[in-house]
């Protein structure tokens, strides 16, 4: 499923390829694309309002998100777009949180974009980009527990139930797993 690596510096940063995906590294660009994924209703009702509602706010919150985690640990978050067309559907990518101990992935995509394996496609790539590039050992994913189909994802890319976590605002349900 996963076609190539590019782990080198170009435009848009690095690139993984998929079969139906590209995965590279969020640019001011991309504000419109997060602006409307921070607000949509998927993303409001089990990740959390984090009250960015202009496309200053969107550039904002890529700068000091994803940007500066590139910076600091070598991954972050990523866009993912179809590769036929280019269109940013979602994020996939690898998040240092405060108060966890292992480096955790996470992935969120727009509506209409659910159910067709985009989540396990690229959160597949990123897994493997993750154990082969960035030598990392092990996971962590969580969500909130009324989140079926993101349970049944994390569930499908092989992580096992750990415990239940206070994050921020939310109950989340924990899972972790070995990759390396």
């Amino acid at each position: 499923m996963l076609d190539s690596y590019s782990p080198v510096p170009s435009a848009n940063g690095w690139q993984l390829t998929t079969d139906r995906l590209l995965l590279h590294q969020l640019t001011i660009a991309d504000a419109p694309f997060m602006l409307a994924l921070l607000n949509s209703p998927p993303w409001l009702r089990f990740i959390g309002d984090r009250n960015v509602y202009t496309l200053e706010a969107a550039e904002q919150y890529i700068q000091h998100g994803a940007m500066r985690s590139y910076e600091q640990y070598g991954f972050g978050t990523y866009r993912v777009s179809l590769r036929e067309t280019g269109d940013a559907i979602g994020t996939c990518g690898l998040h240092r949180r405060t108060g966890l101990p292992d480096v955790d992935l996470g992935f969120a995509f727009l509506p209409g974009f659910n159910g067709k394996g985009y989540g396990f496609e690229s959160a597949s790539a990123v897994l493997s980009y993750a154990a082969n590039e960035l030598n990392l050992s092990r996971l962590t994913a969580f969500c909130d527990p009324d989140n079926r189909a993101s349970v049944a994802l994390i569930e499908k890319l092989g992580f096992v139930y750990e415990k239940r976590i206070q994050y921020g605002q939310k109950e989340s349900l924990l899972y972790g797993k070995c990759i390396g």
